[in-house]
Protein backbone atom coordinates (compact mmCIF):
# COMPACT_ATOMS: atom_id res chain seq x y z
CA UNK A 1 0.00 0.00 0.00
CA UNK A 2 1.49 3.41 -0.71
CA UNK A 3 2.63 5.55 2.14
CA UNK A 4 2.70 9.32 2.14
CA UNK A 5 6.39 9.80 2.79
CA UNK A 6 6.76 7.54 -0.37
CA UNK A 7 4.64 10.46 -2.19
CA UNK A 8 6.83 12.89 -0.90
CA UNK A 9 10.19 11.09 -1.37
CA UNK A 10 9.05 10.87 -5.09
CA UNK A 11 8.07 14.50 -5.35
CA UNK A 12 11.48 15.24 -4.41
CA UNK A 13 13.23 12.74 -6.90
CA UNK A 14 10.71 13.98 -9.49
CA UNK A 15 11.71 17.47 -9.02
CA UNK A 16 15.52 17.08 -9.48
CA UNK A 17 14.85 15.52 -12.77
CA UNK A 18 11.82 18.74 -13.67
CA UNK A 19 14.69 21.03 -12.39
CA UNK A 20 17.70 19.03 -14.68
CA UNK A 21 15.69 18.90 -18.15
CA UNK A 22 13.99 22.03 -17.88
CA UNK A 23 16.20 24.79 -16.49
CA UNK A 24 17.26 26.73 -20.15
CA UNK A 25 21.05 28.22 -19.69
CA UNK A 26 20.48 31.82 -19.72
CA UNK A 27 23.04 33.05 -22.86
CA UNK A 28 20.85 30.97 -24.78
CA UNK A 29 18.48 33.61 -25.24
CA UNK A 30 21.18 35.95 -26.91
CA UNK A 31 22.86 33.43 -28.65
CA UNK A 32 19.74 32.74 -30.70
CA UNK A 33 18.33 36.92 -30.33
CA UNK A 34 15.39 35.68 -28.43
CA UNK A 35 14.03 38.86 -25.99
CA UNK A 36 14.07 37.15 -22.55
CA UNK A 37 10.90 38.44 -20.63
CA UNK A 38 9.75 40.21 -23.71
CA UNK A 39 12.73 42.54 -22.79
CA UNK A 40 15.67 44.16 -25.08
CA UNK A 41 18.94 43.63 -24.23
CA UNK A 42 19.30 47.35 -23.19
CA UNK A 43 16.28 47.00 -21.18
CA UNK A 44 13.35 48.36 -22.82
CA UNK A 45 10.34 46.63 -23.65
CA UNK A 46 9.23 44.66 -26.53
CA UNK A 47 6.92 46.42 -28.73
CA UNK A 48 4.11 44.00 -28.73
CA UNK A 49 0.84 45.84 -29.79
CA UNK A 50 -0.54 49.25 -29.70
CA UNK A 51 -2.95 51.02 -26.93
CA UNK A 52 -4.60 54.24 -26.38
CA UNK A 53 -5.39 53.71 -22.96
CA UNK A 54 -2.37 54.88 -20.87
CA UNK A 55 1.67 55.13 -21.25
CA UNK A 56 4.30 55.11 -19.35
CA UNK A 57 7.31 56.87 -20.22
CA UNK A 58 10.28 56.02 -18.26
CA UNK A 59 13.56 57.24 -20.54
CA UNK A 60 14.25 58.16 -23.57
CA UNK A 61 16.67 56.67 -26.00
CA UNK A 62 19.36 58.22 -27.96
CA UNK A 63 21.36 55.97 -30.42
CA UNK A 64 19.30 52.53 -28.68
CA UNK A 65 20.91 53.63 -25.52
CA UNK A 66 18.66 54.28 -22.50
CA UNK A 67 18.58 57.87 -20.92
CA UNK A 68 17.33 57.86 -17.40
CA UNK A 69 14.52 61.12 -17.45
CA UNK A 70 11.58 61.68 -14.51
CA UNK A 71 8.81 59.32 -15.23
CA UNK A 72 5.28 60.52 -16.54
CA UNK A 73 1.93 58.64 -16.58
CA UNK A 74 -0.78 58.99 -18.95
CA UNK A 75 -4.42 57.98 -18.41
CA UNK A 76 -6.00 58.45 -21.98
CA UNK A 77 -3.66 61.20 -23.11
CA UNK A 78 -3.73 62.91 -19.25
CA UNK A 79 -0.99 63.80 -17.77
CA UNK A 80 -1.50 61.78 -13.63
CA UNK A 81 -0.32 64.76 -12.21
CA UNK A 82 -2.77 66.57 -14.03
CA UNK A 83 -5.80 64.59 -13.18
CA UNK A 84 -4.49 64.23 -9.26
CA UNK A 85 -4.50 67.86 -9.15
CA UNK A 86 -7.44 68.45 -11.32
CA UNK A 87 -9.96 66.67 -8.16
CA UNK A 88 -7.68 67.57 -5.52
CA UNK A 89 -8.56 71.16 -6.36
CA UNK A 90 -11.95 70.92 -6.69
CA UNK A 91 -11.74 68.96 -3.07
CA UNK A 92 -13.65 65.98 -4.83
CA UNK A 93 -13.09 62.21 -4.79
CA UNK A 94 -11.35 60.65 -8.33
CA UNK A 95 -11.37 57.29 -8.85
CA UNK A 96 -14.92 56.91 -10.65
CA UNK A 97 -13.74 60.03 -12.57
CA UNK A 98 -10.70 57.80 -13.63
CA UNK A 99 -12.47 54.92 -14.32
CA UNK A 100 -14.98 56.94 -16.79
CA UNK A 101 -11.97 58.22 -18.88
CA UNK A 102 -10.26 55.03 -18.97
CA UNK A 103 -13.40 52.76 -19.92
CA UNK A 104 -14.69 55.77 -22.34
CA UNK A 105 -11.21 57.72 -23.07
CA UNK A 106 -12.75 61.11 -22.29
CA UNK A 107 -13.12 63.00 -18.46
CA UNK A 108 -16.79 62.84 -17.89
CA UNK A 109 -19.20 66.26 -17.44
CA UNK A 110 -21.23 66.37 -14.34
CA UNK A 111 -23.80 64.81 -15.55
CA UNK A 112 -21.91 61.83 -17.06
CA UNK A 113 -20.20 61.26 -13.90
CA UNK A 114 -23.19 61.04 -12.05
CA UNK A 115 -24.84 58.53 -13.81
CA UNK A 116 -22.06 56.35 -13.94
CA UNK A 117 -22.03 56.76 -10.40
CA UNK A 118 -25.69 55.53 -10.19
CA UNK A 119 -24.71 52.60 -12.55
CA UNK A 120 -21.72 51.59 -10.02
CA UNK A 121 -24.19 51.53 -7.24
CA UNK A 122 -26.79 49.84 -8.60
CA UNK A 123 -24.38 47.05 -9.27
CA UNK A 124 -22.86 47.38 -6.43
CA UNK A 125 -24.69 44.32 -4.61
CA UNK A 126 -24.37 40.35 -5.16
CA UNK A 127 -27.05 37.53 -6.77
CA UNK A 128 -29.01 36.08 -4.00
CA UNK A 129 -27.77 33.58 -1.40
CA UNK A 130 -23.90 34.47 -3.22
CA UNK A 131 -22.12 35.33 -0.20
CA UNK A 132 -23.07 32.40 1.50
CA UNK A 133 -23.17 29.35 -1.59
CA UNK A 134 -19.95 31.32 -2.61
CA UNK A 135 -17.74 33.35 0.03
CA UNK A 136 -18.88 32.45 3.90
CA UNK A 137 -19.22 28.21 3.04
CA UNK A 138 -15.68 28.39 0.83
CA UNK A 139 -12.76 30.33 2.88
CA UNK A 140 -9.61 30.57 1.56
CA UNK A 141 -6.57 31.50 3.07
CA UNK A 142 -5.26 34.10 0.38
CA UNK A 143 -7.56 36.42 -0.49
CA UNK A 144 -6.27 36.77 -3.98
CA UNK A 145 -7.24 33.33 -4.80
CA UNK A 146 -10.40 33.58 -3.34
CA UNK A 147 -11.08 36.85 -5.95
CA UNK A 148 -10.48 34.29 -8.46
CA UNK A 149 -12.76 31.75 -7.52
CA UNK A 150 -15.23 34.49 -6.98
CA UNK A 151 -15.25 35.94 -10.34
CA UNK A 152 -15.20 32.44 -12.08
CA UNK A 153 -18.41 31.64 -9.92
CA UNK A 154 -20.32 34.86 -11.32
CA UNK A 155 -20.05 33.55 -14.93
CA UNK A 156 -22.67 31.08 -14.07
CA UNK A 157 -25.04 34.03 -12.73
CA UNK A 158 -24.27 35.49 -16.19
CA UNK A 159 -27.34 34.97 -18.46
CA UNK A 160 -25.06 35.78 -21.69
CA UNK A 161 -21.85 34.94 -20.26
CA UNK A 162 -20.06 34.24 -23.59
CA UNK A 163 -20.93 37.19 -25.45
CA UNK A 164 -18.18 39.08 -26.52
CA UNK A 165 -19.70 42.11 -27.90
CA UNK A 166 -18.69 45.69 -26.47
CA UNK A 167 -22.10 46.56 -25.06
CA UNK A 168 -22.08 42.73 -23.11
CA UNK A 169 -18.49 43.05 -21.90
CA UNK A 170 -18.70 46.69 -21.05
CA UNK A 171 -22.07 45.50 -18.92
CA UNK A 172 -19.77 42.85 -17.68
CA UNK A 173 -16.60 44.99 -16.83
CA UNK A 174 -19.34 47.69 -14.83
CA UNK A 175 -20.66 44.89 -12.98
CA UNK A 176 -17.02 43.17 -11.78
CA UNK A 177 -15.83 46.95 -11.07
CA UNK A 178 -18.80 47.73 -8.77
CA UNK A 179 -18.37 44.51 -7.62
CA UNK A 180 -14.75 43.55 -6.93
CA UNK A 181 -14.55 45.57 -3.61
CA UNK A 182 -17.51 43.89 -1.80
CA UNK A 183 -16.02 40.40 -3.15
CA UNK A 184 -12.98 41.44 -1.66
CA UNK A 185 -13.87 42.71 2.03
CA UNK A 186 -15.91 39.88 1.81
CA UNK A 187 -13.65 37.07 1.54
CA UNK A 188 -11.26 38.93 4.03
CA UNK A 189 -14.12 38.74 6.71
CA UNK A 190 -14.56 35.16 6.33
CA UNK A 191 -10.77 34.00 6.09
CA UNK A 192 -10.59 35.84 9.43
CA UNK A 193 -13.18 34.41 10.72
CA UNK A 194 -12.44 30.92 9.37
CA UNK A 195 -8.68 30.58 10.01
CA UNK A 196 -8.20 33.17 12.93
CA UNK A 197 -11.38 32.21 14.63
CA UNK A 198 -12.63 35.77 15.05
CA UNK A 199 -16.20 37.03 14.91
CA UNK A 200 -17.83 37.50 11.45
CA UNK A 201 -18.63 40.94 10.51
CA UNK A 202 -20.69 41.44 7.43
CA UNK A 203 -21.60 45.12 6.74
CA UNK A 204 -23.98 46.24 3.45
CA UNK A 205 -22.76 48.67 1.11
CA UNK A 206 -23.54 52.35 1.77
CA UNK A 207 -26.06 54.27 -0.83
CA UNK A 208 -24.72 57.39 -1.82
CA UNK A 209 -21.08 56.98 -1.79
CA UNK A 210 -18.18 55.76 -3.78
CA UNK A 211 -15.62 52.95 -3.82
CA UNK A 212 -13.26 54.24 -1.34
CA UNK A 213 -15.62 54.80 1.03
CA UNK A 214 -17.77 51.57 1.22
CA UNK A 215 -14.58 49.89 1.33
CA UNK A 216 -13.42 51.16 4.23
CA UNK A 217 -16.54 50.66 5.83
CA UNK A 218 -16.76 46.93 4.92
CA UNK A 219 -13.78 45.84 6.11
CA UNK A 220 -14.11 47.59 9.72
CA UNK A 221 -16.24 46.32 12.21
CA UNK A 222 -17.78 49.68 13.10
CA UNK A 223 -17.73 50.77 9.53
CA UNK A 224 -16.32 54.24 10.72
CA UNK A 225 -13.95 56.10 8.57
CA UNK A 226 -12.87 59.67 8.18
CA UNK A 227 -12.60 62.10 5.17
CA UNK A 228 -8.45 61.99 5.32
CA UNK A 229 -9.09 58.22 5.16
CA UNK A 230 -11.33 58.17 2.22
CA UNK A 231 -9.21 60.81 0.34
CA UNK A 232 -6.14 58.11 0.75
CA UNK A 233 -7.64 55.56 -0.23
CA UNK A 234 -8.98 56.91 -3.18
CA UNK A 235 -5.60 58.90 -4.26
CA UNK A 236 -3.92 55.51 -4.12
CA UNK A 237 -6.68 53.42 -5.98
CA UNK A 238 -6.25 56.48 -8.96
CA UNK A 239 -2.78 55.93 -8.41
CA UNK A 240 -2.71 52.52 -9.37
CA UNK A 241 -5.90 52.40 -11.70
CA UNK A 242 -3.87 51.69 -15.40
CA UNK A 243 -0.11 51.22 -16.30
CA UNK A 244 0.16 50.77 -20.46
CA UNK A 245 -0.43 47.34 -21.88
CA UNK A 246 2.86 46.03 -20.97
CA UNK A 247 2.45 45.61 -17.02
CA UNK A 248 2.19 41.81 -16.71
CA UNK A 249 -1.63 41.73 -15.57
CA UNK A 250 -2.89 43.96 -18.26
CA UNK A 251 -0.90 42.02 -20.84
CA UNK A 252 -2.42 38.91 -19.82
CA UNK A 253 -5.63 40.21 -20.04
CA UNK A 254 -4.83 41.29 -23.70
CA UNK A 255 -3.32 37.90 -24.08
CA UNK A 256 -6.04 35.68 -22.75
CA UNK A 257 -8.48 38.13 -24.59
CA UNK A 258 -7.17 38.00 -27.91
CA UNK A 259 -8.52 34.46 -28.35
CA UNK A 260 -12.31 35.62 -27.56
CA UNK A 261 -12.81 34.29 -24.19
CA UNK A 262 -15.13 35.29 -21.25
CA UNK A 263 -14.99 38.23 -19.25
CA UNK A 264 -15.11 36.19 -16.34
CA UNK A 265 -11.87 34.49 -17.27
CA UNK A 266 -9.86 36.86 -18.68
CA UNK A 267 -10.37 39.18 -14.99
CA UNK A 268 -9.28 35.86 -12.92
CA UNK A 269 -6.07 35.46 -15.53
CA UNK A 270 -5.20 39.03 -14.80
CA UNK A 271 -5.68 38.55 -10.88
CA UNK A 272 -3.55 35.65 -10.83
CA UNK A 273 -0.88 37.42 -12.20
CA UNK A 274 -1.40 40.12 -10.37
CA UNK A 275 -0.63 37.93 -6.93
CA UNK A 276 2.54 37.74 -7.62
CA UNK A 277 5.10 39.02 -5.66
CA UNK A 278 7.14 40.28 -8.81
CA UNK A 279 4.16 42.12 -9.69
CA UNK A 280 1.32 43.66 -7.58
CA UNK A 281 2.29 41.40 -4.38
CA UNK A 282 5.33 43.25 -4.18
CA UNK A 283 3.36 46.23 -1.89
CA UNK A 284 3.28 43.14 0.81
CA UNK A 285 6.88 42.36 0.33
CA UNK A 286 7.77 46.23 1.08
CA UNK A 287 5.63 45.71 4.20
CA UNK A 288 7.55 42.87 5.39
CA UNK A 289 11.27 44.25 4.64
CA UNK A 290 10.12 47.19 6.32
CA UNK A 291 9.05 45.47 9.79
CA UNK A 292 12.68 43.70 9.23
CA UNK A 293 14.78 46.48 8.73
CA UNK A 294 13.15 48.03 11.61
CA UNK A 295 13.44 45.44 13.92
CA UNK A 296 17.11 45.39 12.95
CA UNK A 297 17.89 49.40 13.01
CA UNK A 298 15.34 50.68 15.15
CA UNK A 299 13.67 54.18 14.75
CA UNK A 300 16.41 56.07 16.56
CA UNK A 301 19.23 54.79 13.80
CA UNK A 302 22.45 56.54 12.01
CA UNK A 303 22.74 56.50 8.41
CA UNK A 304 25.78 54.38 8.73
CA UNK A 305 23.91 51.57 10.56
CA UNK A 306 20.89 51.34 8.33
CA UNK A 307 23.66 51.27 5.12
CA UNK A 308 25.28 48.20 6.49
CA UNK A 309 22.19 46.16 6.92
CA UNK A 310 20.58 47.20 3.40
CA UNK A 311 24.20 45.90 2.40
CA UNK A 312 23.46 42.89 3.91
CA UNK A 313 20.02 42.60 2.27
CA UNK A 314 21.56 42.96 -0.75
CA UNK A 315 24.67 40.27 0.07
CA UNK A 316 21.79 37.92 0.82
CA UNK A 317 22.65 37.79 4.21
CA UNK A 318 19.63 39.31 5.72
CA UNK A 319 15.42 39.69 5.57
CA UNK A 320 14.61 36.77 2.85
CA UNK A 321 18.32 35.93 1.56
CA UNK A 322 17.33 36.88 -2.00
CA UNK A 323 19.50 40.32 -2.37
CA UNK A 324 16.64 42.55 -3.00
CA UNK A 325 15.36 45.71 -2.02
CA UNK A 326 11.95 45.73 -2.53
CA UNK A 327 9.91 49.06 -3.96
CA UNK A 328 13.16 50.29 -5.07
CA UNK A 329 13.89 50.17 -8.80
CA UNK A 330 11.02 49.43 -12.05
CA UNK A 331 11.19 48.20 -15.43
CA UNK A 332 10.71 51.19 -16.85
CA UNK A 333 10.91 54.23 -14.92
CA UNK A 334 14.30 55.51 -14.10
CA UNK A 335 14.70 58.39 -12.27
CA UNK A 336 11.02 59.02 -10.66
CA UNK A 337 7.88 56.96 -10.70
CA UNK A 338 5.56 59.74 -10.84
CA UNK A 339 3.14 57.98 -8.58
CA UNK A 340 5.98 57.27 -5.90
CA UNK A 341 6.31 61.22 -5.69
CA UNK A 342 2.26 61.54 -5.09
CA UNK A 343 2.20 58.80 -2.73
CA UNK A 344 5.28 59.66 -1.14
CA UNK A 345 3.53 63.54 -0.12
CA UNK A 346 0.64 61.85 0.98
CA UNK A 347 2.60 59.37 3.36
CA UNK A 348 4.32 62.00 4.80
CA UNK A 349 1.25 63.42 5.63
CA UNK A 350 -0.74 60.98 7.11
CA UNK A 351 2.08 59.81 8.77
CA UNK A 352 2.30 63.25 11.07
CA UNK A 353 -1.90 63.33 11.55
CA UNK A 354 -1.30 59.17 12.69
CA UNK A 355 2.61 60.51 14.77
CA UNK A 356 4.26 57.89 12.26
CA UNK A 357 6.32 60.34 11.15
CA UNK A 358 9.70 58.42 12.51
CA UNK A 359 8.60 55.91 11.00
CA UNK A 360 8.31 57.44 7.51
CA UNK A 361 11.66 58.59 8.00
CA UNK A 362 12.75 55.45 7.81
CA UNK A 363 10.79 54.74 4.38
CA UNK A 364 12.17 58.01 3.35
CA UNK A 365 15.83 56.80 4.37
CA UNK A 366 15.56 53.15 3.15
CA UNK A 367 14.54 54.79 -0.66
CA UNK A 368 17.17 57.47 -0.39
CA UNK A 369 20.35 55.16 0.88
CA UNK A 370 18.49 51.90 -0.73
CA UNK A 371 18.96 53.86 -4.54
CA UNK A 372 22.31 54.91 -3.66
CA UNK A 373 23.61 51.37 -3.09
CA UNK A 374 21.56 49.92 -6.03
CA UNK A 375 22.88 52.52 -8.30
CA UNK A 376 26.51 51.23 -7.49
CA UNK A 377 25.54 47.67 -8.46
CA UNK A 378 23.48 48.78 -11.79
CA UNK A 379 24.64 49.80 -15.31
CA UNK A 380 24.77 53.39 -15.99
CA UNK A 381 21.66 53.64 -18.07
CA UNK A 382 19.11 52.24 -15.76
CA UNK A 383 19.38 54.58 -12.46
CA UNK A 384 17.23 53.54 -9.50
CA UNK A 385 14.29 55.57 -7.11
CA UNK A 386 11.18 54.24 -5.64
CA UNK A 387 8.05 52.96 -7.37
CA UNK A 388 4.46 53.05 -5.91
CA UNK A 389 4.93 49.96 -3.86
CA UNK A 390 7.43 51.58 -1.84
CA UNK A 391 5.02 53.94 0.49
CA UNK A 392 1.80 52.07 -0.78
CA UNK A 393 2.14 49.37 1.98
CA UNK A 394 2.60 51.99 4.98
CA UNK A 395 0.12 54.46 3.66
CA UNK A 396 -2.31 50.78 3.63
CA UNK A 397 -1.46 50.14 7.19
CA UNK A 398 -1.70 53.62 8.09
CA UNK A 399 -5.47 53.62 7.29
CA UNK A 400 -5.74 50.18 8.83
CA UNK A 401 -5.80 47.85 5.78
CA UNK A 402 -4.67 44.44 6.69
CA UNK A 403 -1.53 42.94 5.04
CA UNK A 404 -4.38 40.17 3.54
CA UNK A 405 -5.73 42.92 1.41
CA UNK A 406 -2.73 45.01 0.19
CA UNK A 407 -2.94 43.25 -3.16
CA UNK A 408 -6.44 43.04 -3.27
CA UNK A 409 -6.87 47.03 -2.96
CA UNK A 410 -4.43 46.56 -6.22
CA UNK A 411 -6.79 44.28 -7.65
CA UNK A 412 -9.75 46.87 -6.75
CA UNK A 413 -7.92 49.52 -8.36
CA UNK A 414 -6.20 47.82 -11.89
CA UNK A 415 -9.83 46.04 -12.47
CA UNK A 416 -10.16 49.48 -14.38
CA UNK A 417 -7.16 49.54 -16.84
CA UNK A 418 -7.90 45.67 -17.56
CA UNK A 419 -11.25 46.52 -18.43
CA UNK A 420 -10.24 49.09 -20.27
CA UNK A 421 -7.84 47.01 -22.18
CA UNK A 422 -9.77 43.98 -22.69
CA UNK A 423 -12.80 46.46 -24.48
CA UNK A 424 -9.84 47.76 -26.55
CA UNK A 425 -8.54 43.90 -27.42
CA UNK A 426 -11.35 42.62 -28.63
CA UNK A 427 -11.79 44.85 -31.14
CA UNK A 428 -9.03 42.98 -32.82
CA UNK A 429 -9.78 39.75 -34.21
CA UNK A 430 -5.58 38.73 -34.37
CA UNK A 431 -5.17 36.17 -31.94
CA UNK A 432 -1.73 36.83 -29.87
CA UNK A 433 0.63 33.46 -30.30
CA UNK A 434 4.31 34.02 -29.89
CA UNK A 435 6.94 31.56 -30.81
CA UNK A 436 9.64 29.76 -28.87
CA UNK A 437 12.43 27.91 -30.10
CA UNK A 438 12.55 24.11 -29.12
CA UNK A 439 15.54 22.80 -27.39
CA UNK A 440 17.03 19.18 -27.18
CA UNK A 441 17.30 16.30 -30.08
CA UNK A 442 14.85 14.13 -31.98
CA UNK A 443 14.60 11.07 -29.69
CA UNK A 444 13.97 7.55 -30.81
CA UNK A 445 11.11 5.78 -28.92
CA UNK A 446 11.90 2.66 -27.33
CA UNK A 447 9.13 -0.04 -26.10
CA UNK A 448 8.54 -0.20 -22.34
CA UNK A 449 10.71 -3.51 -21.50
CA UNK A 450 13.69 -2.04 -23.31
CA UNK A 451 14.12 1.48 -21.40
CA UNK A 452 16.26 1.94 -18.29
Amino acid sequence: MPKQNDFEQHIESWSKIIEERNTIDPKLYPQHNIKRGLRNENGTGVLVGITRVGSVIGYRKENDVKIPIDGQLFYRGYNLFDLVEGFQKEKRLGFEETIYLLLFGKCPNAQELMEFNQALEIRRELPRNYKEDVIIKIPAPNIMNKLQRAILTLYSYDENPDDVSVNNVLRQSIDLIAKLPLLAAYSYQVKRHAFNHESLVIHRPIKGVGTAENFLHLIRPDGRYTREEVETLDLLLVLQAEHGGGNNSSFATHVVSSTGTDTYSAIATALGSLKGPKHGGANKMVAEMFANIKAAVGLNYTDDKLRTYLRRILSKEAFDQKGLLYGLGHAVYTLSDPRAIILKQKAEQLALHKDRIKEYNLYADIERIGCELLNEKVKNDNAMAANVDFYAGFVMDMLNIPEDLYTPVFAISRIAGWSAHRLEQILDDKIMRPAYITLGDEQTYYPLEERK
